[in-house]
């Protein structure tokens, strides 16, 4: 269902009060409102007349008509936006709550397409009183931190120097979104947030670091380690999830790991004593174990570092030492040849004797066998022959 292009702008004006539409076999009647909604399907020459006819409906007396303005607003600007940004910044302070509210996600539309044009708009609604509208100018700084991380940068610096808290802490928590385009202005936000007076802005900036890591190691390496050694124990945990990200065959990160595992935070001390056995070979890591022994007093990072300071292949038990030896050779296979001519194997029951042997042996009278001296079967010389597989039976 859709109104003429030709009805459009006489309807968005007022010039025809309303348009016949035939859909499925009904007959519906759009009004001024709905051809305003269709002026942002006006493009190229006709522009200027769409535009126009927004400015109208934006100076209109009716709520309803203005509201239908303001949706029209963010599509009908990329066409032509003079004067349209002025008319929002007055509607967002317009009587109506209706109007008030599209205003506010107008401004929030438009923020990333026009950063210029709404670039005072959102420094002050930023700052609002009204919940709702402050809310609004952050979605649009949230969208303006993807498509224009510079300019969203300038935004969350200005919100740095607020005395506001909670706008400190909500311009922190956009830092994530800036952090990979944002260049090595990010990377200043992120420093001046460390260095807030308040937790909650040091806690929303140090949670950028583990991403940081992945993006710039060198960078992340430094902030991490002023966040180590912050008074805010949630703080230093993120700069520990931070080092845990990094090159681990780096000095400096291994520095920063012996450090936090001497921390006064116990969540600290657990994070890096558990990353510990990754960074360092048995030898090294024995001792690094028996130092931090000393020092330590949680039972169960106790615990964890007598398991790290033992040898158990020098102190352990008989059969734990056992594990750590090395195999027996291999007897040879010529020796194990001779063994077995000679009745025995090696590591295994002696050799059984041939069936043929036993045949002639229960053949023999009892008397023969009384009178031969008793040697038992199983280890009976063997001869040459018998060696060699020679049968008596084939020649």
């Amino acid at each position: 269902m859709a109104i003429p292009d030709l009805d459009i702008i006489p309807l968005a004006i007022g010039e025809i009060e309303e348009c016949k539409i035939p859909w499925r076999s009904k007959e519906y009647h759009l009004t001024r409102k709905d051809g305003i909604m269709a002026l942002t399907r006006i493009k190229g020459a006709r522009a200027n007349e769409a535009h126009k006819a927004l400015l109208l409906g934006l100076e209109d007396d009716e709520p309803q008509i203005r509201v239908a303005s303001l949706k029209a607003l963010p599509e009908v600007a990329t066409q032509k936006s003079d004067e349209l940004f002025d008319w929002l910044s007055v509607l967002l302070d317009d009587d109506d709550i209706a109007v008030r509210t599209s205003a506010s996600e107008a401004l929030s539309v438009s923020a990333p397409v026009f950063p210029s044009g709404v670039d005072i708009i959102i420094h002050n609604e930023l700052r609002s009183a009204n919940k709702n509208r402050s809310k609004a100018a952050f979605k649009g700084l949230d969208l303006l931190c993807e498509a224009w991380p510079e300019v969203a940068c300038d935004h969350i610096d200005e919100l740095f120097l607020e005395p506001d808290v909670e706008l400190r802490t909500r311009g922190a928590k956009l830092l994530g979104k800036i952090l990979t385009k944002g260049g090595s202005a990010g990377w200043d936000l992120i420093s001046w947030a460390l260095n807030d007076n308040e937790p909650s802005v040091r806690r929303a900036a140090a949670k950028t670091l583990p991403r940081l890591a992945k993006a710039d190691t060198r960078i992340a390496t430094i902030l991490a380690e002023r966040a180590l050694s912050d008074s805010d124990s949630q703080v230093r945990v993120s700069a520990v999830k931070a080092i845990r990200l990094l090159d681990k065959d780096s000095g400096r990160a291994k520095e920063l790991i012996l450090k936090g595992a001497s921390s006064r935070d116990l969540n600290v001390r657990k994070a890096c004593i558990d990353m510990l056995p990754i960074l360092y070979g048995e030898e090294v890591l024995r001792g690094i174990a028996i130092d931090l022994l000393k020092t330590e007093t949680d039972s169960k990072l106790i615990k964890s570092l007598n398991q790290l300071a033992t040898d158990d292949s020098l102190e352990g038990s008989e059969a734990t030492k056992n594990r750590f030896l090395a195999p027996a050779p291999a007897v040879p296979k010529l020796d194990r040849e001779v063994a077995e001519a000679a009745g025995k194997r090696i590591g295994l029951e002696p050799v059984l004797p041939d069936k043929k042997v036993e045949e002639n042996l229960e053949q023999q009278p009892a008397e023969s066998n009384a009178s031969k001296p008793k040697v038992s079967s199983l280890y009976r010389s063997v001869s040459q022959d018998e060696m060699m597989g020679y049968d008596d039976d084939e020649y």
